[in-house]
């Protein structure tokens, strides 16, 4: 027997199949096919560990050793992905738990009755769930697959995952202490990220199969969460639960880290600071910096702060919009969810539309 969804359903509510326009085959079992996808990611994930392990035993047995003992490069690569690894883990973890309560004890009629049924107004109201959600860029990975898994459709989700780190009130203050009202880089940045996030949302909405956007392995743990609910207590699933976004993200963590560690290292940083002073390359400049360096959006202002009378401001906006969004690490997370073409489409309209930003702000400031 074939199921069809209704495709309109998909844009007014986010009801169990709201995510997915493709006929649904009920006839073939779902979770053998979860079974058999969870396999394909183990040799990365053991790559994953494998750097953590020499990370973490790099810096214990260096720790003791006189600094002349390894080469620049090798310690500055250490200390920078160890660095972003311990920065991100704590919100990675909240993220999987406010992920587990999501899937788990937040029951679906809750969204239909908070959320509005115009498509516009529903996604606009995800991009401001970060205001009630104090979660970093990486928490926000966990918490989207578990909105995804309950039946909220993929751009309504987009639109939540890109938005929520530029409005959850910790980013909001830490900005305000760094540079508050100064030259409209707080305004420039709340406004901006809310502008992108939903324009992102919009063209991801247009898309006729939203479906293809995702893995075919996570599509595959989405219908069988829909088609076949895991049995037993709410305790017990919160557990799973735990288990299995914990062994989706750390692996992706791990080699993100490591890999924005490793681009920090070859990047000269005194190249981007000489075209601080140009109102075009000083925005491609910094966020080049932002890609690289992938801090956390909550403690960023600061950062930045000390690049303030060398860049523009528009510079400085666009390195707090798009890190918040797009950075290595948050690639690497982002691509146990959704393709590889999905995240090169997301992050070329992200690049784009930030260097807009970052001109208009040049131009008025």
């Amino acid at each position: 027997m074939i199921v069809k969804t209704n495709s309109a359903a998909g844009v007014r509510g986010s009801g169990s199949a709201s995510a997915y326009s493709e006929p649904v085959d009920t006839r073939t079992p779902t979770r053998p096919r979860l079974a058999s996808s969870r396999a394909r990611p183990a040799w990365w994930g053991t790559l994953a560990l494998g750097l953590l392990a020499a990370l973490l035993g790099l810096r214990v047995a260096t720790g003791s050793l006189p600094i002349a003992t390894l080469p620049n490069a090798v310690r500055d690569l250490i200390t920078l992905s160890v660095s972003v690894l311990v920065e991100s883990l704590p919100f990675v973890f909240l993220g999987v738990v406010l992920s587990v309560l999501v899937q788990v004890w937040v029951p679906t009629s809750v969204f239909d009755r908070v959320l509005p049924r115009t498509p516009v107004l529903r996604r606009a109201a995800m991009s401001l769930l970060g205001v009630l959600l104090p979660v970093c860029e990486c928490g926000n990975v966990p918490l989207a697959r578990g909105l995804l898994i309950r039946g909220l459709t993929v751009p309504e989700t987009m639109t939540f995952l890109l938005a929520a780190p530029l409005l959850n009130p910790v980013t909001i203050i830490t900005t305000y202490q760094a540079f508050g009202w100064d030259h409209g880089i707080l305004v420039g940045r709340i406004a901006g990220g809310f502008v992108i996030a939903n324009l992102i949302g919009w063209l991801f909405s247009r898309h006729p199969r939203p479906g293809a956007l995702l893995t075919p392995h996570f599509e595959a743990s989405c219908r069988a969460h829909r088609d076949h609910p895991t049995p037993g207590h709410r305790m017990r699933r919160s557990a799973l639960g735990f288990a299995e976004e914990s062994t989706a993200m750390l692996p992706a963590l791990v080699i993100g880290s490591f890999l924005a560690g490793l681009i920090q290292v070859g990047v000269p940083r005194d190249t981007l600071v000489a075209l601080g002073s140009n109102p075009v390359w000083s925005v491609l400049a910094l966020m080049a910096l932002a890609f690289v360096i992938a801090i956390c959006s909550n403690v960023d202002a600061f950062f930045i702060l000390s690049f303030g009378s060398t860049f523009m401001p528009g510079a400085i906006v666009a390195f707090l919009v798009f890190g918040a969004m797009v950075d290595v690490k948050m690639l690497a997370l982002l691509r146990t969810t959704f393709t590889s073409a999905t995240l090169a489409r997301m992050t070329a309209v992200v690049a784009l539309a930030c260097l807009v930003l970052g001109f208009g702000v040049n131009l008025v400031a």
